[in-house]
C-alpha cells in the first residue's frame, strides 16, 4: 500500500515561493506517476504537476507552467513542488497523488484532470497566497 505524508505549504504575499513535499512509501514497482492536484474552495480538484518515478516524463498545467518545478529523488520516494511567482489563485489544499504508471500511457493523460486515476492520496497541505 502506497503512503503519502505532505509537508511545507504555508502563507505567502502575491509573487513568493513556497515549496511543497510529498515523501512516499510502498512503492513497489518501476514507474509510479506522482504529483500535485490542489482544490480551491468551492471549485474542482485540478491536476497541477505530475512526474513518472521511471520515465522522468513531467506535465504542468498552464497555469503554472514557467512558475512550478517538479522534481523527484529516490524513484519517487520524494517528490518536490518548488513555486514561484505565486498568485492568489494559486490558493488552494494541495495534495500529493500516485498511481502505477503505464508506458501505453502519457503522464498528461493521467495528470490533467481531477486525479480520478490515482488511487493514493495525501491529506493535503494548505498553500495561501495574499495580494
Amino acid at each position: 500500500e502506497v503512503q503519502l505524508v505532505e509537508s511545507g505549504g504555508g502563507s505567502v504575499q502575491s509573487g513568493g515561493s513556497l515549496r511543497i513535499s510529498c515523501t512516499a512509501s510502498g512503492l513497489f514497482f518501476d514507474d509510479y506517476a506522482i504529483g500535485w492536484f490542489r482544490q480551491a474552495p468551492g471549485k474542482k480538484r485540478e491536476g497541477v504537476s505530475c512526474i513518472s518515478t521511471g520515465q522522468g516524463t513531467i506535465y504542468y498545467a498552464d497555469s503554472v507552467k514557467g512558475r512550478f518545478t517538479i522534481s523527484s529523488r529516490m524513484r519517487g520516494r520524494e517528490v518536490k513542488l518548488e513555486m514561484t511567482n505565486l498568485r492568489p489563485d494559486d490558493t488552494a489544499v494541495y495534495f500529493c497523488a500516485a498511481r502505477m504508471f503505464s508506458r501505453r500511457r502519457t503522464i498528461a493523460d493521467v495528470c490533467s484532470g481531477a486525479g480520478a486515476e490515482f488511487d493514493s492520496w495525501g491529506r493535503g497541505t494548505q498553500v495561501s497566497v495574499s495580494t
